[in-house]
């Protein structure tokens, strides 16, 4: 059941840090794709790769919960997810299916399971739709934390529909509204200016994540802990069927948890020349793979040495493809795809709008006829039996009725006038 429409607040100013943070989330997400190839051929490539898989899609998921609503169920927002998440995601899964049979022949259209980094479309549509009724529950975020690390012991719960990674990352998800719904980030003056031992902090976790991921490159090899990052496998099936395996989702959480913290330390405050680049991740996520899928299919990325040169090479690539495709001219001409405007599919048409639109809520309630009014400055008195009697009132010649003298209907009346 949804909740009226109502003419909202005028809206929030954007906090800087925020889109920072969305900027530089999605420049390691370009990263993490790009020196994937790279980890066939060296373990410094391997080590950046978990580092970076570590928590990155994790904070995305946190970002996304914090800027989710458990009351807002709207018809607005009920759209929205239709329009910002599903549209995008048919969409771009009807491109790739058409992409892969032109590359190699052979095409499988199966929109229950996604094509490559669309599964987060669907993880974050079925949250919103799920977090609703969590959010009934005392203690949510524990719930979500339960839920996924039981899920990964039911080998049926698999990448359909993105179920296996919506319910490995609802802690983060739950994590983010908790946050925002508590208001912890304010009370706690959490995006203030934070003292330079504590930034010094937050860059030595980081470092230090990354050499312990060096040193034990071959352990975090044999035991697939980057494919434990991905949320998606049963522990059967990451060879880790023991009673325990639980405890060690447990513990990814938890690393997930610190390495987030250390980074959006790291992330300005202030508006920066690429905050605005912030606002336009959605285009980055969805478009920058189909950049890479031929650098990734041709082989151009393996065998490449020196690697302290390589590895730097590919950063820089992946901030320049973040920027290009966040830019205005690519957003100009991708948008029918990544913000489709469908006024065709809603019975109200203004819901339709897609991401862009703010209006849905906004416009005024259709204009009715005005009841006629009465004068209320005097006030009604008992007629006297001293008083005159009342003429009768002159009726008005109706220029509108015919001459056989009958009235014209209440519409022609109402109207004559306008």
């Amino acid at each position: 059941m949804t909740t009226p429409d109502a003419t909202p607040a005028p809206a929030k100013p954007r906090v800087p840090f925020w889109d920072n943070a969305r900027f530089a989330a999605i420049v390691l997400v370009v990263f993490g794709h790009a020196i994937q190839r790279l980890t066939y051929d060296s373990d410094a490539a391997e080590a950046i790769y978990l580092l970076v898989y570590a928590f990155h899609m994790p904070l995305f998921a946190l970002v996304s919960g914090y800027f989710s609503s458990a009351t807002k169920t709207t018809r607005k927002h009920l759209a929205r997810v239709i329009t910002d998440l599903v549209a995008p995601y048919v969409i771009f899964e009807a491109i790739w299916t058409l992409t892969q049979f032109l590359v190699t022949g052979r095409t499988n259209l199966d929109p229950a399971q996604p094509a490559w980094t669309l599964w987060f479309l669907l993880a974050l549509a079925l949250f919103r739709i799920v977090l609703p009724y969590l959010a009934l529950l005392r203690g949510p975020v524990w719930w979500a934390v339960g839920i996924s690390i039981v899920a990964g012991y039911l080998p049926s719960i698999d990448s359909t529909f993105s179920l296996s990674r919506l319910l490995g990352l609802l802690p983060f998800f739950t994590l983010g509204w908790w946050l925002r719904t508590h208001d912890v980030v304010a009370r706690h003056g959490l995006l203030d200016r934070r003292p330079l031992w504590l930034r010094a902090v937050a860059a030595a976790v980081l470092t230090g994540a990354g050499v312990l991921a060096f040193v034990f490159v071959d352990v975090w090899s044999e035991v697939r802990l980057g494919t434990w990052f991905f949320f998606v496998d049963a522990y059967t099936d990451l060879d880790a069927p023991s009673w325990w395996s639980g405890a060690v989702r447990l513990a990814i959480i938890a690393v997930a948890l610190v390495l987030m913290g250390a980074f959006l330390v790291l992330i300005p405050r202030r508006q920066t020349s690429w905050t605005r680049l912030g606002t336009s991740t959605m285009y980055v996520y969805l478009l920058h793979t189909f950049v890479l899928y031929p650098f990734r299919q041709s082989g151009v990325l393996r065998g490449l040495e020196p690697m302290w040169l390589w590895i730097p090479l590919v950063a820089v690539a992946s901030v320049a493809i973040a920027v290009l495709l966040a830019s205005r001219p690519v957003r100009r001409v991708f948008r029918p795809l990544v913000e489709p405007r469908m006024p065709w599919l809603f019975h109200d048409p203004a819901l339709g709008g897609g991401r862009g639109s703010r209006q849905a809520d906004a416009r005024p309630p259709a204009p009715s006829e005005p009841a006629p009014t009465r004068d209320l400055s005097r006030r009604a008195r008992p007629r006297r039996s001293s008083d005159p009697a009342p003429e009768p009132e002159a009726r008005p010649t109706d220029p509108t009725r015919r001459a056989s003298g009958t009235r014209p209907s209440r519409r022609s009346r109402g109207h004559a006038g306008q």
